[in-house]
């Protein structure tokens, strides 16, 4: 399976890029272990052999997968914060009141993405 994804067209970003769209995608549907279960197994050993650092790697990983815990339909955190939310207050309105949320964590992944001493500063003091 890595051999057939490194063998595509794509560089290290759009691949990455990809697995982080994959992950958005079963996060609509599953549960993070369930995806973790189903990823890591194929994404780690893409990883490594794209040379990616697996402090960075791993970081927008458990970003992306934050992202998916809350990304409608299924997305658990939505039901969560239904649940201490007001009464009356409706799951769409609890969507959208999360949007800016997602769209920070956006924002957050694509500055390590652009920037990964953001990811490793700190360990590589270690």
């Amino acid at each position: 399976m890595v051999r057939w994804a490194t063998s595509l067209e794509m560089g290290p970003t759009e691949t990455l890029l990809v697995m982080a769209l994959i992950l958005l995608v079963l996060g609509m549907f599953m549960d993070q272990v369930s995806m973790m279960l189903i990823t890591l197994p194929l994404f780690v050993p893409l990883a490594l052999s794209l040379d990616f650092d697996m402090i960075w790697w791993g970081l927008i990983m458990l970003l992306m997968l934050e992202v998916s815990f809350t990304t409608p339909p299924f997305g658990l955190l939505l039901f969560v914060m239904h649940g201490v939310s007001p009464p009356g207050t409706t799951l769409p309105e609890v969507a959208k009141a999360a949007l800016p949320y997602i769209l920070c964590v956006f924002l957050l992944i694509g500055l390590v993405i652009m920037f990964p001493p953001l990811a490793t500063f700190i360990p590589s003091l270690m």
